[in-house]
């Protein structure tokens, strides 16, 4: 007996397959991408007035020490920076652009610039932020022994 073929499967239907395999491998290629990124990054999701975390790369964890699992689902804010009211601004903000002093899981303390970019849905509300890390510790360090010279 056929399946009729409004109850089908995606799978079997011909004409949806290929966009679907399309539509999964670019997501795959996304996700390595990031991965292989030498950047830290993060996702967090809009959903939430917490903001909590929903995606971090292999060099976010490399650079504040947090582990995937210690990452996903806590607020980005409280998570990473010593004054998480500071870091609440960034979402406030779009394009925004921030040096903050974040904290490491060892407890130790980074100065990073924050850029967050804005994931949109097809209505236009936003879904996810983007957070970009750049460590700008050395260059502070500069600053304060040039402040000292002066």
């Amino acid at each position: 007996m056929a399946v009729p073929q409004r109850i089908r499967p995606v799978a079997t239907r011909p004409e949806v397959a290929p966009a679907l395999f399309r539509l999964l491998a670019e997501a795959s290629l996304s996700r390595a991408a990031l991965d292989a990124c030498g950047t830290p990054m993060a996702l967090a999701d809009a959903a939430s007035a917490s903001r909590p975390l929903s995606y971090v790369n292999q060099a976010f964890e490399a650079f504040f020490g947090f582990r995937a699992a210690e990452s996903l689902g806590r607020p980005a804010a409280t998570l990473l920076f010593r004054e998480p009211q500071d870091a609440e601004s960034l979402f406030r903000e779009p394009a925004a652009r921030r040096t903050l002093r974040a904290r490491r899981k060892d407890g130790s303390e980074a100065y990073v610039e924050v850029s967050v970019g804005v994931i949109r849905a097809s209505d236009g509300s936003v879904t996810h932020w983007v957070l970009s890390f750049a460590d700008r510790s050395e260059l502070e360090l500069l600053r304060d022994r040039l402040a000292a010279l002066r």
